[in-house]
């Protein structure tokens, strides 16, 4: 089957500019990451849409997809429970919400408690 890439433009409007470059997501340049002391970082304990677990959320975090999953990794692995990093936010299982802050503190991330 031949490559339908006028699928992925659906719904985009179009430039009469003859100096106009359409730019889909895959070329866009992701950001760079910076440094961990320069990163803010809030852990906070949600319920919301859980049904009534808690989780743990690291939000605040600037930078490419693959460190964010990295960094979470890392945090589940020192905690010992499942999780997910996705759209800038790490998902930890469970109230974590003091260990997760010295491990990022320790890390070298300015990392606050919050709720």
């Amino acid at each position: 089957m031949a490559e339908n890439d006028w699928k992925k433009r659906l719904g985009v409007v179009y430039s009469t500019a003859e100096d106009f470059g359409y730019v889909t997501q895959d070329d866009a340049v992701e950001a760079e990451t910076p440094e961990p002391g320069k990163q803010k970082l809030t852990v906070t304990i949600d319920r919301r849409n859980r049904g009534g677990k808690q989780v743990t959320l690291v939000s605040g975090f600037t930078g490419r997809e693959e460190d964010l999953r990295e960094l979470g990794k890392i945090l589940k692995v020192k905690c010992g429970v499942g999780g997910t990093a996705k759209d800038g936010e790490i998902t930890i299982q469970g109230d974590f919400r003091d260990k997760v802050t010295e491990l990022l503190c320790g890390m070298g991330y300015k990392a606050r408690r919050g709720n």
